[in-house]
């Protein structure tokens, strides 16, 4: 996580093993965030449907867990290793809009990362749990460039994280130096059992490129496979500063 320079996390391991095949979980209390419809799928935006679709059919997952982030509308949907999906909340993403982290991002003191370059980077990624540099595991995304997902910080009460989670819309989700943050009760009891004792992928989709872009494999799918439905276009993100579209600041040190 970008909470430090990477050169200070030691002994990054990713776990290795073989995850049973689940089923689709009740929400989680205080986690899930997207709404159903009658029929119990979960609605998503049109992206995550295409990509998670794309996934199952192609097995780009190679029979891991899969994580997709949706950095648009700021939202984290889990799945089991045969496309299951097992829940969803919202989360926090990097303060600046983009697709691209700085060369070298993961090796530079905090203070020294300017807003405009807090992305989070989309791209596939293999992930897998290794140590924080704060105690404790954290689901490392992109070793290279330090970004992680991870509980909620909630160690500087100004700024609101929590309150964030629970907005309706995601327009003041972006605060954090790149990292993606969710709700404790989700990461204990979905993204920890669906990651321990294997290794998972974690697709976060573009905002600034075409899917095909960043996935260079990907193909829309005629058929959909998962427990998703499509829901109208996700809002526009704010601003990387100032205040969001609820008057929380959007400018504030992050992890």
């Amino acid at each position: 996580m970008r909470d430090a320079p990477r050169a200070v996390v030691t002994a990054w391991a990713l776990c290795l093993g073989v995850l049973s095949a689940g089923v689709l979980l009740p929400s989680v209390a205080g986690a899930q965030a997207t709404d159903q419809v009658d029929d119990g799928a979960t609605l998503a935006s049109e992206a995550v449907v295409q990509v998670a679709d794309w996934v199952i059919a192609s097995r780009d997952n190679n029979g891991l867990p899969f994580v997709i982030i949706d950095k648009a509308a700021a939202e984290v949907f889990v799945f089991g290793p045969s496309g299951q999906l097992r829940g969803a909340a919202p989360a926090l993403i990097g303060l600046a809009r983009g697709d691209d982290s700085v060369p070298g991002i993961g090796d530079r003191e905090l203070s020294k990362i300017r807003p405009e370059e807090r992305t989070t980077p989309a791209g596939r990624f293999l992930a897998g749990f290794g140590p924080s540099a704060h105690g404790g595991d954290a689901l490392w995304v992109d070793y290279e460039t330090a970004v992680s997902l991870h509980p909620v910080v909630t160690s500087n009460a100004k700024e609101r994280r929590l309150q964030r989670l629970q907005t309706p819309t995601p327009d003041d989700n972006r605060i954090t130096f790149g990292c993606i943050n969710v709700p404790a009760a989700f990461y204990q009891e979905l993204v920890l059992p669906a990651f321990t004792g294997t290794n998972g992928i974690v697709y976060v989709l573009p905002e600034t490129r075409a899917l095909d872009q960043v996935f260079p494999s990907f193909r829309s799918q005629a058929t959909h496979t998962t427990g998703l439905v499509a829901a109208s276009a996700a809002p526009e993100p704010s601003a990387a500063t100032g205040l969001a579209a609820n008057g929380l600041p959007g400018s504030l040190d992050a992890h």
